[in-house]
């Protein structure tokens, strides 16, 4: 429960150890330079090694420069993602937040796409989380303050995902999942999701074809940007924080206000309106 006494300490997370999935780039890097910042040992995984220097890092509120520690892992294997937890716990003798970030998917018609292909994304998507989860919270129960576990979900587990129909698929079932273990775990670990709308990122770019075809999609945001991985790290912060002390089982959604519904486009047009 939040200190009101202390407001300062809302967000510090000096003392308490987090591992971020696919915390090396993107939306992952963002959430762990948020981590870091606030004070947390900060433990990150991938399936290819990465050197030291290349790291997210991240000064805290004291000016030290605090680097995250790299542990290799495919978290599509049940006994990897326990051994990343374990690896985290004898490292750092607890475990406070797990943040499964990594994921995602490239395009491919449902129509042709093949069994192993399928299978991986929903092994990656949402599979691997779960395995995360199981041996995060066989820790966080042990521990007096027990502990909280945040799914990065997306959009795309809300609405129609053509073009990534089982990706979309396997994060709706993110949702479903966050929701059952929330009840099941409850009340020593919390476990929420964030689902995530178009977010600013080196894929992005790639994705939409450059600074061009950001900007004509970000136009299409009501809050008129992508969001950036600061922004949720800063959401991820929150959900982990005392401040979110009473949230369990949710699901927050950050797309900047949704997608335009496409009627109001045709309806405009077909009177000869501007459809901004």
């Amino acid at each position: 429960m939040f200190d009101f006494a202390r407001p300062s300490s809302a967000l510090d997370f000096t003392g308490r150890v987090v591992v971020v999935t696919g915390g090396t780039r993107g939306i992952g890097r963002g959430i762990t330079e948020g981590f870091l910042a606030s004070g947390a040992e900060v433990m990150v995984c991938g399936r290819s090694e990465v050197p030291d220097d290349a790291l997210p890092q991240a000064v805290d509120s004291a000016g030290s420069i605090r680097r995250a520690v790299f542990a290799a892992a495919d978290l599509r294997d049940a006994e990897q993602a326990s051994s990343l937890i374990e690896s985290t716990t004898e490292r750092f003798g607890r475990l406070d937040v797990l943040v499964n970030n990594a994921g995602g998917s490239p395009g491919a018609d449902a129509a042709v796409a093949s069994p192993r292909f399928s299978a991986s994304i929903v092994n990656l998507n949402l599979l691997a989380p779960l395995y995360c989860a199981q041996a995060a919270n066989a820790v966080m129960q042990g521990q007096p303050e027990g502990g909280s576990i945040i799914n990065i979900t997306s959009v795309s587990g809300l609405r129609p995902s053509p073009g990534t129909a089982a990706y979309g698929a396997a994060k709706a079932g993110l949702i479903n999942l966050t929701q059952s273990l929330a009840i099941e775990w409850a009340p020593k670990v919390r476990v929420n999701s964030l689902s995530a709308g178009l977010v600013a990122t080196e894929a992005a770019d790639d994705h939409y074809g450059g600074a061009e075809g950001m900007a004509a999609v970000a136009a299409t945001v009501p809050l008129g940007r992508f969001g950036t991985p600061g922004d949720m790290a800063g959401l991820c912060l929150f959900l982990a924080s005392p401040l979110a002390s009473y949230v369990s089982g949710a699901n927050l959604v950050a797309h900047g206000g949704g997608e335009r519904p496409a009627f109001l486009g045709a309806v405009e047009r077909s009177a000869g309106g501007d459809s901004r």
